[in-house]
């Protein structure tokens, strides 16, 4: 899921609520009323649903990588020398 794609679909239910609202000081009748503001919660969870993806997706990239056990005996000191480190002089 795009960042443009999230901005679309809040756009569009930003827009549904727009309509909605503005029908209504029109004196739209209740059944108009009622299909727009249908067509507003349809678009309220799309725009929620790619929300959800958009956070899933930014989540997995930010998750750190774990250190496998091969890398983690590595960065160990080697128990040849007595476990001492050698500073530079």
């Amino acid at each position: 899921m795009t960042l443009a794609q999230l901005e679309h679909a809040q756009k569009r239910m930003q827009q549904k609520w727009y309509d909605l609202v503005m029908a209504e000081q029109r004196g739209a009748s209740v059944q108009v009323l009622e299909r727009m503001y249908n067509s507003y919660v349809l678009a309220m969870e799309e725009y929620n649903r790619c929300s959800a993806e958009r956070q899933r997706e930014c989540q997995v990239e930010s998750d750190p990588i774990p250190v496998t056990q091969k890398n983690a005996a590595r960065s160990k000191p080697s128990s040849q020398d007595g476990g001492h480190t050698k500073l530079a002089s």
